[in-house]
């Protein structure tokens, strides 16, 4: 068989959510079926790290996709002329985009919906492309992959796609993820947050994450505790940090919220598994990759009750109503005085971890991918 595959978020040294998902389960996929070939098509010339084994025909279209009116040129130019070319058997999208001037099979990974739940959070032109064509690529594409039960249920309620065109695939985690000793621990706290015990919070700084509510709550928690504890987020803004900006400069505490940009997997691993807690409240999630890797790191975990959250933590997290600010603070001061419930939800994170690993979602992938070529 001769499999296409959508490689456009495979970016050297940029890998984010969607990457690391194309990323995990491609190099395991095509290295595990030798027997097949793989047509990856970049939107840009390809690094060789992501030709993973022999069975793998780069190609790369002309121009870059990373504009609404790129996109379409994309997939409905570019795209198929490649397919018609190799002709391949399927084609496989790893998130979410594909093309409607084909008629060669389609598995598509739709991770979350959010833009039909949250427009506010989208420029404009960005959301009109998502809306206008995601839910027809999802009536279009001969089985949909996505990342958690609730992600499923809201594809299928919300598209009004047949539950059983829905295959779930759980994200995993980076094998890099895994505890520290109180030496490294020490050293990381000291370089990161002046010798502090500190919550950190990963991910893009996005409305739809509740930075400014769980900025809030960490101004309520300073002031209940006075304690020295600070706040880390790592991760980049994604369309405004305006907002954020004009919160910071209203807090007693903001000298105590310190900004990393993104890291490096290697320095994230570190800086998770020396936190006091993962903070991670968003009003909405499709999964939620770093509670999982919180749990790896054997640290413990506060998120939302709501979406897909409570479904990934399980009981190894204290779950909070994202709106409600003094929740949030509450459960911060629980993690920080209580070293019986810290020490519980560790425990409860190396049970519920166990469902989580890149070689089952490779593994639900293809399952998904065979089921489509034999419909």
């Amino acid at each position: 068989m001769r499999i296409a595959v959508n490689t456009q978020h495979l970016l050297y040294k940029k890998l984010e959510g969607i990457g690391w998902f194309a990323h995990e389960t491609l190099s395991r996929i095509t290295r595990n079926h030798p027997e097949h070939e793989f047509l990856f098509i970049f939107d840009r010339p390809w690094h060789k790290s992501f030709i993973y084994s022999e069975n793998i025909v780069p190609v790369s279209t002309r121009i870059p996709s990373r504009h609404p009116f790129l996109w379409y040129w994309h997939y409905e130019n570019d795209i198929p002329k490649i397919l018609n070319i190799y002709k391949p058997d399927l084609f496989f999208s790893p998130d979410g985009w594909m093309s409607l001037k084909t008629d060669i099979p389609t598995v598509d990974v739709i991770h979350d919906i959010n833009f039909m739940h949250r427009p506010k959070d989208f420029p404009w032109l960005y959301l009109q492309y998502y809306r206008k064509f995601f839910p027809k690529y999802a009536q279009k594409a001969r089985r949909i992959i996505t990342v958690s039960e609730y992600s499923k249920a809201d594809i299928i309620f919300t598209f009004g796609i047949s539950p059983g065109k829905i295959d779930v695939a759980y994200n995993g985690c980076n094998q890099r993820f895994t505890s520290v000793s109180k030496e490294v621990k020490a050293s990381i706290q000291k370089k990161f947050a002046s010798g502090c015990p500190y919550f950190i919070y990963v991910g893009s700084l996005n409305p739809r994450k509740n930075i400014i509510g769980m900025l809030d709550a960490f101004e309520k928690f300073k002031k209940q505790t006075q304690g020295s504890h600070k706040l880390l987020l790592v991760g980049q803004p994604m369309w405004s940090a305006s907002d954020i900006k004009s919160k910071l400069a209203s807090m007693d505490y903001r000298g105590d919220v310190v900004f990393t940009n993104r890291l490096t997997t290697e320095v994230l691993q570190l800086v998770m598994a020396s936190a006091e807690a993962l903070l991670l409240v968003s009003f909405l999630e499709g999964f939620g990759i770093p509670v999982v890797e919180a749990m790896y790191c054997d640290i413990p975990v506060i998120c939302s009750n709501v979406t897909s959250l409570p479904e990934i933590a399980g009981d190894a997290a204290l779950t909070v109503n994202p709106a409600d600010t003094s929740a949030i603070a509450k459960a911060m001061e629980i993690i920080a005085l209580n070293n019986l419930q810290r020490k519980l939800l560790v425990e409860n994170g190396r049970v519920q971890r166990e469902k989580f690993s890149w070689d089952n979602t490779a593994e639900a992938v293809w399952n998904s991918i065979l089921k489509a070529s034999s419909e």
